[in-house]
């Protein structure tokens, strides 16, 4: 068995062609996906955070509104940029959502990718210690944000308070139980996932990962899932972590599907996010079910995973994007023992 969401960029144009043309048609959409996916069968609801961009990029109100919409699903994200949180309000936020969804939120963080502006974090008001990086600063972040999401008291309380407290130091609230347990680590290389399962945090992997071996990304996302989970059991941790993997997969099973990825590239590419940091970039899977059937098996990745993340055109519209996922769930799934 094998957990499936979708993961939703968020991307919004006012192009003809678009049918997301506006932030409002994103967030709504992303929305009415979530309770469509539900009813499809899906395991979960995921959203990609960018700045300064014409995507989602303020995840906590769509992930209350997501929550409340439906009943079962998991709703969360892969990931948010800690090097634009405030961790404490973060906290409050994250609390929030996931009370309205009764425990369903699974929290993907992660030092970020480059973003539409150089060094937009400093508009949000943070810099990085001298000699520190910015990576170092999103790790400190989500430090504090995990220390602070285990319900402990730490603030001293005002003996004239304007409401009485409970006694002794005081928490953030509202505190949800469970939450420390459902953090996960967008990890891009082997060094991180390891820190992150240091950490108790659950695993992400995206479609792309910083090359440190020159393989297949399929090859390197399973070597870093063995990494994670030897430095999880070294660790000494007592729960059985979670780890994900993202992949464009298409089931071409109409005209439509034929049309739109049909002729998709399905080689793994090799370049540079950053300008110093090579990384290589996951295939598109579009083929008829039983040739991706076929194709799916040989990837090692998400044989290692226990979750999967089809990322969804979200442009194309929710009607189309839940026929991607049941696509996937009824004549994919199946097959590989994943349903």
């Amino acid at each position: 068995m094998k957990n499936i969401g979708f993961l939703s960029f968020g991307h919004w144009s006012p192009s003809p062609q678009s049918q997301t043309r506006s932030a409002s048609d994103a967030l709504l959409q992303s929305i009415d996906l979530a309770v469509a996916a539900e009813e499809l069968g899906a395991d979960g609801a995921y959203f990609r955070v960018h700045h300064f961009a014409r995507q989602l990029g303020s995840p906590f109100p769509l992930l209350a509104a997501a929550g409340a919409r439906t009943s079962r699903i998991e709703i969360g994200t892969a990931v948010i940029d800690m090097r634009y949180e405030n961790p404490l309000y973060m906290a409050e936020d994250a609390g929030a959502a996931d009370l309205i969804a009764g425990g369903r939120l699974q929290l993907g963080i992660s030092r970020g990718s480059p973003e539409q502006v150089i060094d937009g974090w400093r508009y949000f008001g943070y810099a990085p210690p001298e000699g520190q990086s910015d990576a170092d600063m999103a790790r400190h972040h989500a430090e504090v944000f995990l220390d602070v999401i285990k319900g402990q008291g730490f603030a001293q309380p005002n003996p004239r308070p304007m409401f009485p407290n409970p006694p002794g130091m005081l928490r953030l609230e509202p505190f949800s139980e469970g939450l420390r347990d459902r953090i996960w680590w967008g990890a891009a290389t082997n060094a991180t996932a390891e820190w992150a399962a240091k950490l108790g945090m659950n695993l992400q992997s995206s479609t792309l990962k910083f090359d440190e071996s020159g393989k297949p990304l399929h090859i390197q996302q399973a070597e870093q899932i063995r990494a994670y989970r030897a430095a999880w059991k070294e660790a000494g941790h007592t729960r059985e972590p979670r780890v994900s993997v993202s992949r464009s997969i298409f089931a071409l099973v109409d005209d439509r599907d034929r049309a739109y990825f049909g002729g998709s590239d399905s080689q793994d590419h090799f370049g540079y996010i950053e300008a110093d940091t090579r990384a290589v970039f996951g295939r598109t899977y579009a083929a008829e079910p039983d040739v991706l059937i076929e194709q799916l098996k040989q990837d090692d990745a998400i044989t290692e995973a226990d979750t999967l993340l089809l990322t969804v055109p979200n442009q194309l519209g929710v009607d189309y994007n839940a026929h991607v996922i049941e696509s996937i769930v009824k004549h994919v799934a199946p097959a590989l023992g994943w349903r």
